[in-house]
């Protein structure tokens, strides 16, 4: 499969309604070419009708699109030299493998025997080559997906969009794609903008994370940077769990303040944040559990729920500060309900948030 050439995409205060509803408000990003970026968000945030709005499948209410160096907020889907790979795959189920392929070319106005070259090609890049006659129905989720990638792909396109691709396929399998998916794109070196509302697959597969909430963008960045240092409530419980909590803030200068948690200190970054009471997200596995005799200088709980599932024990355990969700590695020494743990915290996985 030849090198595709990558395309830029800036979004400028675009907004879609529909009627009374706001489906987008006044979103503006750019996404570098050739790198991968993830819309991320809940149902009804807004993701999907982006995707599509750079699909040229919707239009825009106002603001611009501009795809490399053209302004394509007025031009239909087919003339954006954009491809998407859609949720349910939109095979032909009476076609063969190879005529779903070569379907795009086809209607294109390539020869018969040209569309069914590069239906080849596109398909031995996707590891499919010999599968070429079956039809789709003969083929398990994962393959089916693969033969909507080549679809997208045998049509050149600066950019490729995907649409909640995975949540057809199992755990396993959603996890072997996404490896796939992120393999292919670095090899070509083309622009993905890849939607889904699963953070797990947003943290694994992305260049960068744009977040959505009611319409509008609630934080972008990179991966570990919104893992760690979410902008607020919403970002820190939806890119994984997060337990929130008070905390008296000291600022000590213009970027660090003292935080003291709970009878616990930690040095972070205040975020420009004002002292006195501040709120703080803590990762599931920022909480380090003591066991046995529970120690001065550490925070006293009490087990109140237990789950084992396999590499890590998911516990609830009652606290000064709430009740707070910890996972441990720990998984041959578990705690039993009603267990009493002293309790401190990493230097990572903590930050302050706006309310």
């Amino acid at each position: 499969m030849t090198e595709r050439r990558a395309a830029r995409i800036e979004l400028s205060r675009v907004t879609k309604q529909y009627g009374p509803v706001t489906a987008v408000r006044d979103v503006s990003f750019t996404i570098d070419a050739g790198s991968l970026v993830t819309l991320l968000g809940p149902s009804g945030c807004g993701k999907t009708t982006t995707l599509r709005l750079i699909a040229g499948l919707e239009t825009v209410t106002s603001g611009r699109i501009l795809i490399g160096d053209d302004d394509v907020t007025a031009l239909g889907a087919t003339d954006r030299n954009v491809s998407m790979v859609f949720q349910s795959y939109a095979l032909f189920p009476h076609m063969s493998v190879l005529d779903n392929v070569a379907y795009g070319p086809r209607v294109a106005g390539r020869s018969r025997r040209h569309a069914a070259e590069v239906a080849r090609e596109a398909l031995a890049g996707v590891g499919l080559a010999e599968l070429g006659d079956r039809l789709p129905s003969e083929l398990s989720g994962g393959q089916q997906q693969r033969v909507a990638i080549a679809r997208a792909l045998v049509l050149e396109p600066r950019v490729l969009l995907f649409d909640e691709p995975l949540s057809n396929l199992d755990a396993r399998l959603r996890r072997q794609m996404r490896e796939e998916i992120r393999t292919l794109q670095r090899r070509l070196g083309i622009t993905v903008v890849y939607v889904t509302h699963d953070q797990e697959e947003a943290l694994g597969v992305s260049d960068r994370i744009i977040v959505m909430n009611h319409a509008v963008v609630a934080q972008e960045g990179r991966p570990r940077e919104l893992y760690e240092s979410p902008g607020d409530v919403f970002v820190a419980g939806f890119m994984g769990e997060a337990n929130r909590v008070k905390g008296v803030l000291q600022r000590l200068d213009d970027r660090t303040g003292r935080v003291t948690i709970g009878g616990l200190t930690r040095m972070l970054p205040h975020r420009g944040l004002a002292d006195g009471a501040v709120d703080v997200a803590i990762r599931p596995e920022a909480i380090l559990i003591s066991r046995g005799d529970v120690e001065d200088g550490v925070l006293r709980g009490t087990v109140s729920q237990a789950a084992y599932l396999g590499s890590r024990m998911e516990y609830s355990i009652a606290s000064e500060l709430g009740e707070l969700f910890v996972t441990s590695p720990a998984v041959d020494a578990p705690l039993a309900p009603g267990a009493t743990v002293g309790l401190t915290l990493a230097a990572h996985g903590i930050t302050l948030i706006r309310p």
